[in-house]
């Protein structure tokens, strides 16, 4: 594999020398795409020159940027939802354009889902979601979350019921970067994983990559979901909400001053979960269960060159009992300066912090803490050099501070505390990506990331034994270099079109994770604690190659997509049986690492228009750790491994103002360790554990029913209802199945199934003026 990825790097070089032939007379149209009606940016907007195999896509800002001959071209703008705009422009001369585009109005045989098609698109393995496609999607409780939605596409699974934790290509839920305007959100999940922190209230954009990552994203080893939020309205103040059976939201946003350079938006979330059951008499008064969202952000346009964006997120839970309490939140901040240099050289800098903490409270006298804070800075470019050479490059450097725990208590004789030493950690990479396209069928995009990890003390830096016995200790001052590890990680995505209506794809990344999880639950807890790469833990390299075929169907109206992978994976980390993750001074001791595989088929029928619309996504996967020290050093499937995925979601709009909306899930049962017998011990009966993973969960599989109806439009405020159903047919799933020694027949185990939802009725009511 290392001689594959140097061949790789030279490859790269190659074809950075090589330049384009012919000096001909060229100029630049430029500007930024928005929607006419916001001001909002339209990210991922396109415009198609007629005629001509040209185009350009608006980046995560809004700006485009194409460069040709010097001619009379006649340009269509579109974006999904949107009225076309078409224009005849001579260019002549650079010229800066700036386009609005009109959202469409509700006409059912103008119903699209899905912004064109990916034939001929180099980028494979990334699935895009628009907010209303988000909102039509049936969910527990009625609540929208784009962590659920995106369960329901090929290659990306839930990893237990009702969790907003995910599974790429079979990695772990830590594998995941998930971004909100450029910040790491660590923590994803409310009341325990059921609910994510995302209010798609305040969301504009969402993007997921399962391969062929580009080079500017790193630091995680599966995927990254890049989440942009709302700018705000710059045009009008509006309003908008809604109030559901569990949690209620609101949001504002409008101009600021009155040029239309400023705007911003306050989005706000709050279940109240607990006054429900309290009033139904399910809680006890001394119970407390509730979460909270405030999403915010300002933007504003300084001059044509320049904008300044502040966006924050600042959430929390809290649960408590009596004396006994638990609270986890994240706190993130980005502010980001836009500038134009001319008009084929874009740039955006962001100085970015992240915090995640969490605590709880045993009793009066004992409480726990542990968190990560970031705090970093990023340097992008974009160079559009021509539609058919786009270059990208920069740099970003994050400095982390872990907290694995600490634990405070008093009583009346003593007190104490136990703490897991703070550890810091510089993370700083620098990228190149180059997108060509050398022909109507060819293209390529290719680009190198180098990444680097620091390690620093203050702290222990401790060395073991095979036995875990500790053999030596070496202390390092504060900012002291502990550990460095170096990385490069080439990225490939290739395409050749067949045709105008098929393609052939194949791309190549290896990633380089230096942050690890410890937690020993499969979906994700406020319990689990980020730890960095030291001496005894190695970063985790994930190396996959995807082969991928697109085709298009009737004019774009279905469209076929098959992807096959292969992921390698180097340091793959596991726990000894028996290690208890909490406080625990050596857990560096009872960490092993060994290798992994990932492998697997997926498949995507979408249909794109009309009264009906939706998808039909299948994964056929195996994902497996050989770790010697676990399972007799043998492959086991790892507790992501699924060999089976399948989701149906469908949409049918029956008027303008009524639409169903319908997804039925099947997946084969995580796999588990289940004891595999039982023995007798000093009078008592013990399990008896074999194979690691050697068992499996019942399969799962439920439906779920959402209806929407938009109240009559009028002139200033509009409403609508959601009314879902989940789990129509009332299947009890197994959540968890635990063993203990059967009462009515001693000396043998009886397993006891817990299935946490039958079918649960929800309804919200939503608002805008």
């Amino acid at each position: 594999m290392r001689t594959l990825n140097l061949k790789l790097i030279a490859l790269f070089v190659l074809l950075w020398c090589f330049t384009e032939v012919g000096a001909q007379t060229k100029f630049t149209l430029s500007g930024e795409i928005t929607d006419a009606e916001t001001g909002e940016a339209l990210v991922g907007a396109s415009i198609a020159v007629f005629d001509t195999p040209h185009g350009a896509v608006a980046n995560n800002y809004g700006f485009y940027s194409l460069t040709l001959r010097k001619n009379t071209y006649r340009i269509v703008v579109s974006y999904v939802g949107y009225e076309d705009l078409k224009q005849e422009i001579e260019l002549s001369e650079d010229q800066k354009i700036n386009f609005s585009l009109s959202p469409k109005s509700r006409e059912i045989k103008e119903v699209v889902v899905h912004s064109g098609s990916n034939v001929g698109l180099a980028q494979m393995s990334k699935e895009h979601l628009n907010m209303k496609q988000v909102e039509s999607i049936p969910v527990l409780l009625g609540e929208k979350d784009i962590l659920k939605t995106i369960q329901l596409l090929p290659g990306i699974s839930t990893v237990s019921e009702g969790s907003s934790g995910f599974s790429v290509r079979g990695g772990s839920f830590d594998q995941n970067m998930i971004l909100l305007d450029e910040a790491p959100v660590y923590s994803a999940s409310h009341l325990l994983g059921f609910f994510s922190v995302l209010n798609s209230d305040a969301l504009n954009d969402i993007s997921v990559y399962k391969g062929g990552i580009p080079a500017e994203y790193g630091g995680r080893a599966s995927s990254v979901l890049n989440i942009n939020m709302k700018e705000g309205n710059n045009k009008s103040f509006s309003a908008s909400g809604g109030i559901g059976l569990i949690s209620s939201r609101l949001t504002l946003e409008g101009p600021i001053g009155k040029n239309e350079r400023t705007s911003f938006i306050i989005s706000g979330r709050r279940s109240y979960a607990d006054w429900v059951a309290k009033g139904a008499g399910i809680l006890d008064n001394d119970m407390t269960l509730y979460f909270y969202d405030l999403n915010a952000k300002v933007n504003h346009k300084i001059n044509d060159n320049n904008r300044l964006y502040l966006s924050g997120y600042f959430g929390k839970d809290d649960f408590g009992y009596e004396d006994m309490a638990t609270n986890w939140g994240n706190k993130t901040a980005t502010l980001r300066w836009n500038h134009i240099w001319n008009n084929q050289i874009f740039s955006n800098t962001s100085l970015i912090y992240s915090n995640y903490d969490y605590g709880f409270n045993i009793t009066d006298e004992v409480a726990m803490e542990s968190g990560i804070v970031d705090v970093g800075l990023k340097h992008d470019f974009s160079f559009y050099k021509s539609p058919e050479n786009t270059m990208k490059f920069g740099f970003n450097t994050t400095f982390h501070t872990f907290n694995p725990g600490e634990l405070v208590y008093e009583d009346v004789d003593a007190n104490g505390e136990q703490i897991l030493e703070q550890k810091q950690g510089l993370e700083s990479a620098i990228y190149f990506s180059n997108y060509r396209k050398f022909s109507n069928k060819f293209s390529l995009d290719y680009g190198l990331r180098l990444s680097m990890f620091n390690q620093f003390g203050q702290g222990w830096q401790n060395s073991y034994n095979l036995d875990n016995t500790k053999t030596d200790s070496i202390w390092f001052g504060s900012g002291e270099l502990m550990q460095t590890y170096f990385e490069y990680e080439p990225r490939l995505s290739f395409l050749y079109r067949l045709n105008d209506r098929n393609s052939m794809k194949i791309s190549y990344n290896r990633m380089a994770q230096y942050m690890h999880l410890i937690s020993n639950s499969t979906s994700g807890q406020p319990t689990d604690a980020w730890y960095p790469s030291t001496n005894n833990i190695e970063p985790l390299i994930a190396s996959q190659i995807a082969l991928g075929y697109t085709r298009s169907i009737k004019d774009g109206a279905f469209e076929l997509s098959l992807e096959s992978y292969y992921k390698d994976l180097e340091n793959v980390t596991d726990y000894e049986d028996g290690t208890d993750i909490l406080l625990n001074q050596d857990i560096e001791a009872q960490i092993l690492s060994g290798d992994g595989r990932s492998y697997g088929l997926e498949v995507n029928l979408k249909k794109n228009t009309g009264r009906f619309t939706g998808w039909i996504s299948y994964t056929l996967s195996r994902t497996e750790n050989k770790i010697d020290g676990i399972n007799s050093y043998d492959w086991y499937p790892t507790r992501n491994d699924k060999k089976h995925d399948i989701a149906v979601v469908g949409n049918y709009r029956f008027t303008d103002r009524v639409c169903l909306s319908a997804n039925w899930i099947f997946y084969t049962g995580n796999a588990v360790t289940f004891p595999s017998g039982q023995y007798l011990f000093d009078g008592q009966s013990w399990p008896y554990y074999s194979e690691r993973n050697g068992y499996r969960m019942p399969n799962y599989h439920r439906l779920d029913f959402n209806l929407h109806i938009d109240g009559k439009k009028q002139k200033r405020f509009q409403s609508s209802w959601d009314i879902s159903l989940y789990n129509v047919y009332n299947r009890y799933n197994a959540y968890t199945i635990t063993f203990g020694e059967s009462e009515s027949v001693p000396g043998t185990n009886e397993a006891t199934k817990l299935s946490l939802f039958g079918a649960v009725p929800s309804v919200t009511w939503n608002f805008k003026f």
